[in-house]
């Protein structure tokens, strides 16, 4: 009777372990919900018609631009790397894009691809400082975060760019359902990078080797992968999203100056930390990205939506992180705890 009991209760202890490792695993997502509710009940408005389907669009077009730059950060933070430059690769790469549209004439896609262009060899210096010259990621970004936005600066001469009506036009394609209207641009741009990131990062064996550095690059080297070529392979890959993400919000705004996207490398390490991504590496994936960037962009939409007091809003947001980035350590605290309970002693 005694073992029975004694079963009865090792089930009933494994069943909660389960039930709380499945709440914690999905902590972000679940928080995404409740944070939606809380905002929706509070504004009665939000339910009403078409105003509940066009706020998701409007969110999920919002996002597409910190989620783009996230996606290319979850790469880097993967293998234990950091990347502070994106914001500043937006900046120099829009300003590029928008020279040459301004004075050689240049179309869209031609500007596009110059855009493309410059983000990736802004990527690929990180990666020499990185790979080669074997400088810290943190110094390396955090330098290059000044030198491009300086370049960007004096390409300009600090003056607004105004791009031209074409561009605005590509930013604005749009299809209507109704009374509801959809940019298409940044949400297809945002889907394209999501799926193809996620089809690397899963389905192929550069996926498998990125996750593996992260988890132990000298392992990983001993098993036959090339680190430094995975590890550079990373940094271009955020430099290249990061130009993507800069043209795309500029075609939606049409105007550049000086504090263009200052400040997004901090929304998207937070979209990735936010999405399960580890800052030391090896543990991540791009869902959860995804859902962290939009997480962060509609708390940001239903502050707005409820007029909540401006001064108030980076507080709101911030409990809000803090909040998610807890329950995310939660989770690791209670993974590292499950491992080691199925360590067992060598019998001598």
């Amino acid at each position: 009777m005694n073992v029975s009991i004694l079963k009865t209760n090792r089930s009933a202890a494994n069943g909660r372990t389960n039930i709380t490792q499945l709440l914690l695993n999905n902590s972000t997502l679940i928080l995404f919900v409740a944070v939606f509710l809380i905002f929706g009940l509070s504004s009665p408005k939000l339910f009403e018609g078409n105003n509940l389907v066009n706020s998701l669009i409007n969110i999920i077009k919002q996002a597409s631009f910190t989620g783009i730059i996230a996606v290319g950060m979850t790469f880097v933070l993967l293998t234990g790397g950091i990347d502070l430059s994106v914001g500043s690769n937006m900046y120099l790469s829009s300003v590029v894009a928008g020279l040459l549209m301004r004075q050689q004439g240049f179309e869209v896609l031609p500007a596009l691809l110059a855009a493309l262009v410059t983000g990736t060899l802004v990527g690929a210096f990180n990666a020499v400082c990185v790979v080669k010259l074997k400088i810290v990621p943190f110094m390396v970004t955090l330098g290059t975060l000044v030198v491009a936005r300086g370049i960007g600066t004096f390409l300009t001469d600090s003056k607004q760019i105004d791009f031209p009506q074409r561009m605005l036009d590509f930013g604005q394609i749009h299809v209507t359902f109704g009374a509801i209207q959809i940019q298409i641009v940044p949400i297809i741009a945002f889907f394209i990078i999501i799926a193809l990131a996620y089809i690397i990062l899963t389905r192929t064996p550069v996926g498998r080797q990125v996750y593996a550095v992260g988890n132990d690059i000298e392992v990983a080297k001993k098993a036959g992968i090339n680190a430094d070529r995975v590890t550079a392979m990373v940094y271009i890959v955020s430099g290249f999203c990061a130009a993507l993400a800069g043209f795309i919000l500029i075609a939606q705004i049409g105007r550049l100056d000086r504090s263009f996207a200052e400040g997004k490398e901090f929304d998207a390490i937070a979209a990735a930390v936010l999405g399960g991504t580890s800052l030391f590496g090896g543990v991540g994936n791009v869902l959860g990205t995804v859902i962290g960037a939009l997480l962060i962009q509609m708390v940001q939409y239903m502050l707005q939506f409820n007029n909540v007091n401006l001064y108030i809003q980076p507080m709101v947001r911030a409990a809000i992180i803090f909040i998610a980035v807890f329950f995310d350590s939660l989770r690791e605290a209670n993974l590292a705890k499950l491992k080691r309970r199925f360590i067992r002693p060598v019998e001598s």
